[in-house]
């Protein structure tokens, strides 16, 4: 691969972070334009220009099937399973199997550096792209981080250390901007590992979003939307709290989250060559999703240290989803008592496995068709994908 002339666009770099976004509010900070490659984000921003059909061939050989609706929903794949590691590792989100991934390729010798995403050392929750050369650097980044966080902004930091053999940890928007520079970068093999991503915030806004939602903002070290329709906040004495889903403050919250995530449709980071997350698997379990061969040689490095399941699916989105495209649109919050009696039914008898999945899918996308519509009616038909129109499509919108 031909890697890009420093020389040739270092005049284009923007003269500070943040100070050039070429998408405007619909920025999602992935970090691209913070590098000298902000000269090709007209190409390259997943905001400015969707091709994911494009990408999608480029890292897997070929498009999702659209008629093949576990394809339609979670994009290419050759395998998906549920996991846990065997031993979980201390102060892990999960059990730890993004960062057991990652120490693993680096133990192999299959990579040289992880792009992957520290604590800033003054904020818990400031996100800081490093490029880790060790297990204990990787290590440094366990537990997700729920702000946007620049990781591209390394980009210059790859070309300058003549790393050859690269791992990049990464979200959607990061991965699709990534994806268009590939063959820039002088790299002889990339490995992306995905995690799915919805709703993230700045840090001001994740700041709100505690403090409307948690009892103890303060004391949070990291928190998740789980299967079992509640928010689990973990708190530093190791204790959790539980929050429905139904009970949040959705006038208050309602603008809290980037335009960009309200305007994203690759949920399930359909690029990647491994995506781990949770939203597909039972609970406690890790859900794994193995897009191409690049994907199953880092899946196997581990396999041996996890337990595996097949994935399963139960129950029916469909209603839950249609109700709530309204009741998100008028910004309706249930008392905390009715919130947790619809918490404790749906998790009995509402969907799970895939079918959560895919009431999580349907409920963001939904909502994102809207906004886009709503606040960029010229980018809808370019900006929404095939498969994402084609999912909205088996519901009822509100008439404009």
């Amino acid at each position: 691969m031909t890697a890009v002339n420093p020389t040739q666009h270092r005049k284009a770099k923007a003269l500070k972070p943040g100070s050039r976004r070429p998408a405007k509010e619909l920025c999602s900070e992935c970090g691209l334009c913070d590098t000298y490659y902000i000269h090709y984000v007209k190409e390259a921003c997943a905001f400015i220009n969707q091709q994911f059909d494009n990408l999608e061939v480029q890292s897997h050989g070929r498009v999702r099937n659209l008629e093949n609706e576990l394809e339609l929903y979670f994009g290419v794949h050759q395998d998906m399973m549920a996991a846990r590691k065997k031993e979980p590792i201390e102060g892990a989100q999960w059990t730890g199997i993004v960062s057991t991934i990652a120490c693993e390729m680096l133990n192999s010798g299959k990579v040289e550096g992880v792009v992957c995403v520290q604590n800033s050392p003054s904020d818990r929750f400031q996100p800081m792209p490093v490029i880790a050369r060790t297990p204990e650097e990787v290590l440094a980044a366990r537990v997700n981080k729920p702000t946007l966080s620049p990781n591209l902004s390394i980009l210059e930091q790859i070309e300058q250390s003549g790393m050859k053999r690269l791992l990049a940890i990464g979200v959607g928007c990061q991965i699709q901007a990534l994806r268009a520079v590939e063959d820039k970068l002088g790299l002889e093999k990339l490995y992306i590992l995905g995690t799915p991503c919805v709703d993230n915030v700045t840090r001001e806004g994740l700041q709100k979003f505690l403090e409307t939602t948690s009892k103890s903002p303060d004391t949070v070290v990291h928190y998740e939307f789980m299967q079992d329709f509640r928010i689990h906040f973990k708190h530093e004495d190791g204790s959790i709290e539980m929050v429905p889903f139904f009970g949040l403050n959705t006038k208050e919250l309602k603008d809290v989250f980037a335009p960009s995530c309200m305007s994203c449709f690759d949920y399930v980071n359909g690029l990647a060559d491994l995506v781990v997350g949770y939203m597909g698997a039972p609970f406690r379990w890790q859900w794994v999703v193995v897009r191409n061969d690049t994907g199953q040689e880092m899946l196997d490095l581990v396999k041996p240290q996890l337990d595996t399941q097949s994935v399963s699916s139960s129950g029916d989105r469909r209603q839950a989803v249609q109700q709530s495209i309204p009741a998100y649109d008028k910004g309706v919050t249930l008392p905390m008592w009715a919130a947790k009696l619809m918490g404790v039914v749906i998790e009995r008898v509402g969907p799970k496995g895939l079918e959560y999945a895919r009431f999580s899918i349907d409920s963001h996308f939904t909502r994102n068709y809207l906004y886009v519509k709503r606040n960029h009616p010229e980018k809808l038909d370019a900006h929404v994908p095939t498969f994402a129109k084609r999912i909205v499509s088996q519901y009822q919108l509100p008439k404009e």
